[in-house]
């Protein structure tokens, strides 16, 4: 697509990736999650019935989907709103918003927010995980759902004008199930035909991001343009993860501020510290990865917001970036995470 050649699209029109400044890849800002509500323990359902007080603030972030009001981030704009502006204050530049249809994508409320923020929002096209397809979703042919997802990018997504400026988070469960293969099919095709970066929600399983990479390469699509989120929940062994990055997708660790005991969604999986996932981030530099890492919050709770004693979207700003240079990740390798890596993922070819 030669008008969107070299530009990254975001919410309110093409811009030079050069303006995008410090870049968190992985976020949200409106969306509904109740696709991923976990029952609460037995004899707290009291406490998930109204968290939010200063005593269940421990609670909350032990078991955030396991409140229905946690879950309904949408509800939270004005707190949102000023969570970008102290983002921008902290030197924040852009966010990509990786709410895609199913969990409630809210475009004309993202342009609304890039506007009085100042914050570039790029919004993203296409399906989440299979829980959240609809039935016309799943009786859609491959070539359909690639005209839909082109059409989100060129001309406006949910009815609107405003256009997505990447596909994803294109969301797979594990094992991979038919209708998200379909949608993976699709996404490489069309980023085939315009160019674009794509973001991918892989399956709780080691084995899911390569898999994936694998489905999307059959189809035409561009991994060295795809980032694998998560990789902070999926890889552990760094073996795994070398073997894993030599694919050359961009590996992102998007989790940052998630701490919790238990992790409902995989139970024998243990969730990383932050100081896990700095000392994850110096082993790749190390290893010669430093143009391939990206890395966000992937804030989708109320509990994780400030209003809510949570960390913001300042968190790796004002904390992680900090970490990082004390363990040995330089500036320069800290502005290829942050900067560099995110605008050469979000221009169009």
């Amino acid at each position: 697509m030669p008008e969107l050649s070299s530009k990254v699209q975001t919410v309110l029109g093409l811009l030079d990736p050069d303006q995008l400044g410090r870049t968190m890849t992985h976020e949200h800002l409106t969306m509904t999650f109740g696709c991923c509500y976990v029952p609460p323990p037995p004899g707290e359902e009291k406490i998930a019935e109204d968290p939010f007080h200063m005593q269940h603030m421990h609670w909350l972030r032990q078991n955030p989907y396991s409140s229905r009001q946690n879950l309904l981030l949408q509800q939270e704009t004005a707190a949102v709103r000023d969570e970008l502006l102290a983002y921008r204050k902290a030197g924040g530049g852009a966010i990509v918003e990786n709410t895609t249809t199913g969990i409630d994508r809210d475009l004309p409320t993202l342009r609304k927010l890039a506007k009085e923020t100042g914050v570039h929002i790029v919004a993203g096209a296409g399906y989440y995980v299979d829980c959240t397809h609809s039935d016309a979703t799943r009786k859609m042919s491959v070539e359909k759902l690639t005209d839909v997802i082109i059409s989100e990018v060129l001309h406006g997504a949910d009815g609107t004008n405003v256009r997505c400026g990447v596909i994803g988070e294109i969301g797979t469960s594990w094992p991979i199930t038919e209708s998200e293969r379909k949608v993976l099919k699709a996404t490489a095709q069309a980023q085939a035909q315009l160019g674009c970066p794509v973001i991918i929600h892989p399956g709780r399983n080691p084995a899911a991001p390569a898999e994936v990479v694998r489905v999307l390469q059959e189809a035409g699509g561009d991994i060295g343009k795809t980032v694998m989120s998560h990789l902070d929940r999926t890889i552990f062994s760094e073996a795994e993860l070398l073997e894993f990055a030599e694919l050359r997708s961009y590996l992102e660790y998007d989790l940052f501020g998630t701490e919790m005991l238990n992790y409902p969604f995989h139970l024998d999986m243990d969730m990383p510290s932050d100081s896990q996932r700095v000392k994850t981030l110096a082993f790749l530099v190390k290893e010669g990865y430093e143009d391939k890492i990206v890395i966000a919050h992937d804030i989708h709770t109320k509990n994780r917001l400030t209003k809510y004693g949570g960390h913001g979207y300042s968190h790796i700003l004002t904390n992680i970036v900090p970490k990082m240079l004390a363990r040995g990740i330089t500036q320069t390798q800290v502005d290829k995470i942050l900067v560099d890596n995110p605008k050469r993922w979000l221009a169009f070819k």
